[in-house]
């Protein structure tokens, strides 16, 4: 679901930075009026998590992968608003660092991921759970059937923005000049993928993790309340968490099991092989962001000596390193501007 450069032309990606624009800035506002010191470590965990677990690449019939993203799930613990910096967060660092997205359609990817997956998550959430118990299973129903849908939202935003291109964008004879694939193919291939696989995925980890809340540490499912301060326990449930994450870490080269590339996802030598040419477009700003350090979570020169798993492991834990820092340090800022504030 990470939109390359070059899939998209540049007034699109402008458009949809039109668009997030003030989305970014009412979650900054939202966040400053209701985070509490307490809370920033669970934002860091939370954009941790999504960076992690978009490591995982699961396969899909035909060739392609996928992965789930996380958003249902922060939208439930810690809020829509604060999900959407938090992902944002976590795109940026896999654009810049790992050449994960592209740069110019890092707004088109936020939108999808950073904005429609988690509201959509967090208002099927709401519908279901509505006034329940925390502890009631209308809860983790609801989580479950939020991040099945809010994926699946994502990635038909993600197709129907690729498949639009070749429509709005080509030349005088017709041929594409960014994503060549038309609504007709793109559609079907995104949503299968994830109706079928990435989107029971999404589901069962949302689900696991808020039942597991449910019964170790419900004062992290009041996302709902207007100041999300966790109770004195809940340092406990921070320990567990900073383990599971740990683990996600060390398990990540499970992602590399998964052979293929996601749909959509192509470089140009693989557009090349599957279709006999490169729009033009595409190839002019395919490589605007050649600098990744870490291109596809690799180091140039060690793949080859077996040791990919050790690479990928690698980058996992850098690239959670620098999300947890950047987002530890945005949640400190922004707590005490809203105690000054108030």
């Amino acid at each position: 679901m990470h939109i390359p450069d070059g899939y998209l032309s540049p007034s699109t990606c402008v458009a949809f930075g039109v668009v997030m624009l003030p989305v970014w800035a009412k979650a900054v506002k939202n966040v400053k009026n209701r985070i509490r010191s307490r809370y920033v470590p669970l934002m860091a965990i939370g954009a941790a998590f999504a960076f992690t677990i978009m490591m995982y690449n699961v396969p899909i019939p035909g060739g392609t992968t996928a992965h789930a993203v996380g958003g249902g799930l922060l939208a439930v613990v810690i809020g829509p608003w604060a999900a959407t910096i938090c992902i944002t967060i976590a795109l940026a660092i896999q654009a810049l660092l790992f050449g994960d997205g592209g740069v110019w359609t890092f707004t088109a990817n936020c939108f999808n991921m950073a904005f429609v997956m988690p509201f959509v998550a967090y208002g099927v959430y709401r519908l279901i759970a509505a006034r329940s118990e925390l502890t009631s299973p209308r809860r983790w129903i609801g989580a479950a059937a939020g991040g099945y849908l809010g994926l699946c939202a994502a990635a038909l935003c993600a197709a129907v923005e690729l498949g639009l291109q070749p429509i709005l964008f080509h030349t005088a004879s017709g041929v594409p000049l960014y994503c060549p694939y038309p609504l007709s193919i793109s559609v079907p291939a995104m949503l299968l993928a994830h109706l079928l696989v990435a989107g029971p995925l999404e589901a069962v980890v949302t689900a696991l993790v808020v039942r597991y809340l449910q019964s170790y540490d419900t004062e992290l499912l009041k996302s709902d309340t207007p100041a999300c301060e966790p109770s004195p326990h809940a340092s406990i449930g921070y320990r567990k968490m900073w383990w599971a994450l740990g683990a996600m870490v060390v398990l990540s080269p499970l992602g590399l099991l998964a052979g293929g590339t996601a749909w959509g996802e192509w470089g140009t030598d693989e557009l090349q092989k599957a279709i006999g040419f490169i729009p033009a477009g595409l190839g002019r700003l395919a490589d605007t962001w050649s600098h990744a350090p870490f291109r596809d979570y690799s180091l140039p020169g060690l793949d080859s000596f077996g040791s990919s798993a050790l690479v990928y492991i690698f980058c996992a834990l850098f690239g959670v390193g620098i999300v947890i820092l950047m987002t530890y340090l945005f949640g400190r800022l922004q707590a005490k501007e809203g105690r000054a504030q108030h």
